[in-house]
């Protein structure tokens, strides 16, 4: 009796074993960097709050009067492999979403927008609009920098 439930045990171990490396391996598929992700756009006028929203945003072209249509989607200047939600993009979307304009030029050589405009405030001569995420201005342009669910992109008008 002892050899039967041994031998069963056996035959079993060995049947499991069998049936799961002749089971095809299943691929997750890969995140989508380029995902819908909700972040909160703040834009900071020189006298007051111009915008504060949360905005749902990814890369995408992006188009202004002065700079044309261009690609916005963080692979510019090659900073990312794939596309992903940007701080441009996320200020556009937030544009058209809640029905405000602004505007800038843009340089091929750097593969990026200027923001110059947002809500009719330009940034002129003596000022500029600085782009932060979480607090930390962005160490390249805003259709370069990849953004996560959750940021908060602040768009502030500072004078030189």
């Amino acid at each position: 009796m002892r050899q039967t439930v041994l031998r069963r045990t056996v035959l079993s171990t060995t049947a499991i074993g069998l049936a799961l490396t002749a089971t095809p391996a299943f691929a997750c598929p890969a995140p989508n960097p380029n995902a819908p992700v909700v972040v909160t756009v703040t834009v900071k006028g020189p006298n007051s709050t111009l915008f504060n929203g949360k905005v749902r945003t990814k890369g995408h072209d992006v188009t202004t009067t002065t700079g044309g249509t261009h690609k916005c989607d963080g692979t510019n200047g090659a900073k990312n492999p794939a596309p992903v939600p940007t701080p441009t993009a996320a200020l556009d979307d937030a544009a058209h979403q809640r029905g405000f304009a602004w505007d800038g030029a843009w340089y091929a050589s750097f593969d990026d927008f200027s923001v110059d405009t947002i809500k009719n405030v330009s940034g002129g001569a003596s000022a500029y609009w600085n782009i932060s995420v979480n607090g930390t201005p962005t160490p390249v342009g805003g259709c370069q920098f990849a953004l996560k669910a959750g940021d908060k992109v602040a768009f502030t008008w500072t004078s030189f």
